[in-house]
């Protein structure tokens, strides 16, 4: 006879389980199916270039409030020392005036009538008036000395706590433009690392391609070791020439944001110590050194030696390198390279006089 026993059902457990192995699996294939690709090389380039202007943009920014800062620090300094230096001439003041004081009251303080009456000696007693005039007279210039620089001195305690307010706000901004730089630079890092290391050198322009270097001007002249043909062209100056020779000694140095060198640089850094090897002292940020000299828009009047300007808000700078190139510090992750202009949006030119 034929068994009627019922098949044994899976227990609780095992079931849970297997329903929670099968909606796994639905989720892993639902997010497969909606995950996004991995992005392109030219759109990880696209992104990180973003990332480093806007990255370059809050690094001048920086160094805009790095140098008020010091200035701030500077004017700080000088106004505290003059405070002291002010206390203590009305300390010395009052001093003066304390032992004058107590020379006349020791001399007594009699009627002068009366101590002419009763004087055995009227003449002496008239020159010795004479001279208590004359400490009377020294006694109020002296206050006037006093008040006059308590004056002053409340003044420079005004204004150094003004300069001390202002310093307590600029470190704030600095902070602020500090933070916004890392930012933007670990955004542009974490797209980098989405590439191979192949990928990475040539999306920052470092990478000579496989035509034997024989590529265009900006891969070209990321190679350090790489000249590009600069033209004929000669400096109008032996400072703009010393200038751009000294920049070229530091072809290869890395950019670092807020550097100044003389071992890496940021863009405004790189054309300040390089004028500054020409005797020439610049402004330390890019849109400040724009008004540092005559403004030439016409590229093709453009010298060797002169400093060419980038993008509407002129956050990038570099030195005019001949033939349409530009010797500049580019951007994180690279070092100071020519490139040719036409990679960027020139703005104008200025000659340093």
């Amino acid at each position: 006879m034929a068994s009627h026993r019922r098949p044994k059902q899976p227990g609780r457990a095992r079931v849970t389980v297997l329903t929670a192995t099968a909606a796994a699996a639905v989720a892993l294939t639902s997010q497969a199916a909606h995950a996004d690709p991995k992005a392109s090389k030219a759109e990880v380039k696209e992104k990180v270039d973003k990332y480093y202007e806007e990255a370059e943009q809050a690094t001048e920014k920086y160094n805009g409030a790095k140098e008020k800062q010091d200035k701030l620090d500077q004017q700080v300094t000088d106004l505290q020392d003059k405070v002291a230096r002010g206390q203590e001439e009305i300390n010395k003041l009052r001093n003066g005036l304390g032992s004058l004081a107590t020379a006349q009251y020791r001399s007594g303080a009699v009627d002068p009538s009366l101590q002419l009456l009763l004087s055995s000696d009227p003449d002496g007693y008239l020159d010795k008036a004479s001279t208590l005039n004359q400490v009377s007279a020294k006694q109020a210039s002296t206050l006037k000395q006093i008040s006059e620089k308590q004056r002053v001195l409340k003044q420079q305690r005004q204004e150094a706590t003004g300069k001390l307010k202002d310093l307590a706000e600029t470190r704030k901004v600095l902070g602020e433009q500090k933070e916004a730089v890392q930012e933007k630079l670990a955004a542009a890092k974490e797209q980098l690392n989405t590439l191979t290391a192949a990928e990475r050198a040539e999306v920052m322009g470092e990478k000579e391609k496989a035509d034997g270097g024989k590529s265009g001007d900006g891969a070209r002249a990321g190679r350090d070791s790489s000249r590009p043909d600069l033209g004929k062209d000669v400096p109008t100056s032996g400072r703009a020439a010393a200038a751009l020779a000294a920049a070229q000694g530091k072809i290869g140095s890395p950019y670092v944001w807020g550097a100044t060198g003389p071992g890496s640089f940021d863009c405004s850094g790189l054309t300040g110590w390089a004028y500054a090897q020409a005797g020439v002292t610049l402004p330390r940020i890019s849109q400040d050194q724009a008004n540092a000299g005559t403004r030439i828009y016409d590229q093709s009047q453009l010298k060797p030696g002169d400093l060419v300007l980038f993008y509407g808000d002129l956050h990038h700078i570099g030195l005019y390198a001949g033939n349409g190139m530009t010797l500049h510090a580019p951007k994180p992750g690279a070092n100071v390279r020519y490139e040719s202009m036409g990679n960027m949006p020139f703005q104008f030119g200025v000659r340093i006089g």
